[in-house]
């Protein structure tokens, strides 16, 4: 028999059947504040239950099913919960871990698609190959995450801290990154001919300011207003791309072809290998 108490009073919440929380069918149990610090709930599945406030540092949720389950404001930090289910098509469906703690945790593969992660933390939290489509993600710190091979298409990364964040091959097409901080952070690729994906983006007022973006895709991206000042974009395709009242001092635009891109009262004077048509020369 395993029992689940509160992580402050030490009041019984539940008392499971088993030696383990393994597998374990913690289906619409009230389990907010439990405490679970370290325990292996791989594969349990918690779909509906409400974990708000809960203890789960250090926790193995490996595979496990968080489908509608309530875990705002829950300790993650150092949990394994990598190939985690947190994500659906079904918004009605989908987690919410708003204010959680994930701080180290491991979300490796994890689907996290439309999920509720709004104002947590993620500092250092590995998210790679996880699928974090339509993933609300606003006011969140990832700063430091390593996210290689991510699916943050149409995420809302509205004011996220995603300075010196390893974003290399992951696709943010069509997502919301309006005033996100991506200082020093990495969306090149660890392949020879590979590339992140920013089609779409909209970086209105974000600080890129030293982010590696060689070999981007960003066509069609906004980047208004957006401080770009040390940026590598060599080789970077832009087309379409708005770079209007964008802070370019630094940046180093080798090899990038400026044609269709929107360049009107960005200071290109003070950007590196821009080959500007003789036609936007004169644009203020």
């Amino acid at each position: 028999m395993v029992e689940i108490k509160h992580k402050e009073t030490g009041e019984l919440l539940a008392s499971i059947e088993g030696d383990s929380l393994v597998g374990a069918d913690l289906r619409d149990m009230r389990l907010n504040g439990a405490d679970l610090q370290g325990m292996d709930l791989t594969d349990a599945n918690l779909e509906f239950s409400d974990l708000v406030g809960a203890n789960l540092q250090g926790a193995t949720l490996t595979g496990a099913n968080l489908l509608s389950a309530h875990l705002n404001d829950a300790n993650l930090s150092s949990a394994n919960l990598a190939r985690v289910r947190a994500g659906t098509e079904r918004p009605a469906n989908i987690a919410v871990l708003s204010g959680a703690d994930l701080t180290d945790a491991n979300l490796e593969g994890a689907d996290l698609r439309k999920a509720e992660i709004r104002f947590a933390k993620l500092e250092r939290a590995r998210l790679t190959g996880a699928d974090m489509r339509g993933a609300d993600f606003c006011h969140s710190n990832l700063s430091q995450v390593a996210a290689t091979r991510a699916l943050f298409i149409q995420a809302n990364l509205r004011e996220t801290d995603l300075s010196s964040a390893d974003l290399r091959d992951s696709h943010l097409n069509d997502a919301n990154l309006v005033q996100a901080n991506l200082v020093q952070a990495d969306l090149t690729s660890s392949e020879a001919n590979g590339f992140t994906v920013l089609n779409l983006a909209n970086l209105e007022g974000a600080n890129l300011t030293d982010a590696r973006l060689r070999n981007v895709s960003a066509q069609d991206a906004n980047f208004r207003n957006a401080n770009l000042t040390g940026v590598d974009l060599a080789n970077a395709v832009l087309g379409g791309a708005i770079l209007r009242g964008a802070i370019v001092t630094g940046a180093d635009f080798q090899g990038v072809q400026l044609a269709s891109v929107t360049m009107e009262f960005a200071n290109f004077s003070t950007a590196r290998n821009a080959k500007i048509p003789s036609y936007k020369k004169n644009l203020r």
